[in-house]
Order: structure tokens, then C-alpha cells, then sequence
């Protein structure tokens, strides 16, 4: 393996909260509460696909033009920019930046391949942005995830094969896209629920390179 591709939501920090309580506060705007059962479906999908997701499930989806659905969508993201601009670097998940530290030191080729258009100003928040060779987020790329665009991207930017890649997700969409790019798959989170991934890590906190190395 030469490359670490990261998604970045669920395994560099935790947003996953502040997209909740966007998406809650556009719902609220059209008459649509939502638990937070019903956000887990929306963990790893795109913007617009959230979107319709949730008017479909308040019977709206066809209530609205394209036009009006991208002017929720902004709306939604103007939320959710107001709730990560708080973001510093102690919300970076715990062992990650020892994690990046140890793959850099290797000498492989570290990547980001997130759903989120804020990923740059995310991950500039962190304090993070030069422990990665190359960020590719949703505001390049067509397909959403499971398609496999953003890590395949992500690859041809480091210059490394598919095939020599490891993608690390947190969430089932994200898995998909990972094997159908060709990659080794790592999850983070419940094994029950990433089933599909080769590896499972419950948290970053146990995600070593050490480990990894003995499964790949």
C-alpha cells in the first residue's frame, strides 16, 4: 500500500452533530421534524440527496422546483457553516493526529475524500491542512458517495493505483465507495453496521498503523 485516503466527517473530527442540527433546523423550517434515527440514513450522502430524502419523508418532494431545492440546500449549509465555525483542533477524534503523524513518517501518501463542499475550511480549522497531500470534496466531483468518483479522484491526485490505496469511512455509503474504487476498505464505528468493510476499528482512538499492517 502507498496511500491513506481519509473521509472526513465521522473519522478526522465529528460533525456528524452539526449537520444533525442543520438539517433538524431546515426541517423545522418546512414542517418536518426528524429524529435522530432517521439522520443515521443521511450519514454519507450527498447535500442533495439529504435534501430529498427529507421531503420525501414529509411527502414534499415534489412541493419544490430544482431551483427552490437549491436554495434550501444553501440554506442548510449557511446552518451548518454557522455551527462549524466554532470547530478548533480539540475536536480533532482522538489518536488521529498520532495516526496522520505515523503514516507520514512511513512515507505513504495521505488523501481526503470527503462529501462535504467545507472540507478545506473543516480541516483548516483543525489545524490539519498540511498533513494532507491532497483534499477532494464534494464541490469537484458529480457523483455522490457510494459512487466510487471522490476516492478514485483522490488516487489519481496522488499519483498512486486504486489498488495501492486504503480508504478509512465511517459510514455504509462511504464503505461501497471504497470497495467499488478498488481500494482496501478500514470502517470506524459498530462492525454490526459496516459489515462490508475488510477491517473494523470501533473508534480512531484504537486505529494504529501497526494494526493495519497485519490485516492488509
Amino acid at each position: 500500500m502507498k496511500a491513506f485516503i481519509f473521509d472526513l466527517d465521522g473519522v478526522i473530527t465529528d460533525t456528524a452533530e452539526y449537520h444533525y442540527l442543520a438539517w433538524k433546523a431546515l426541517g423545522e423550517d418546512l414542517g418536518i421534524p426528524f429524529d435522530r434515527a432517521f439522520n443515521e440514513t443521511l450519514k454519507g450522502v450527498s447535500r442533495t440527496e439529504s435534501l430529498e430524502r427529507i421531503l420525501r419523508l414529509g411527502g414534499r418532494e415534489n412541493d419544490f422546483s430544482a431551483e427552490e431545492k437549491e436554495l434550501l440546500a444553501i440554506k442548510k449549509n449557511e446552518h451548518y457553516v454557522s455551527f462549524i465555525s466554532k470547530i478548533t483542533d480539540a475536536d480533532i477524534l482522538p489518536g488521529i493526529e498520532v495516526f496522520l503523524k505515523e503514516l507520514k513518517e512511513a512515507g505513504y501518501k495521505i488523501g481526503m475524500a470527503s462529501a462535504s463542499k467545507n472540507a478545506q475550511t473543516v480541516t483548516s480549522q483543525l489545524g490539519l491542512l498540511e498533513a494532507f497531500d491532497h483534499i477532494v470534496d464534494a464541490a469537484t466531483v458529480i457523483h455522490s458517495k457510494p459512487h466510487p468518483e471522490v476516492f478514485l479522484k483522490a488516487a489519481e491526485a496522488l499519483r498512486v493505483d486504486p489498488k495501492e490505496c486504503v480508504g478509512i469511512e465511517d459510514a455504509v455509503a462511504g464503505i461501497t465507495a471504497i470497495h467499488e474504487a478498488g481500494m482496501f476498505a478500514v470502517g470506524i464505528g459498530d462492525p454490526n453496521v459496516l459489515t462490508e468493510a475488510d477491517i473494523v476499528f470501533e473508534n480512531t482512538a484504537r486505529l494504529t498503523l501497526e494494526k493495519l499492517l497485519v490485516r492488509i
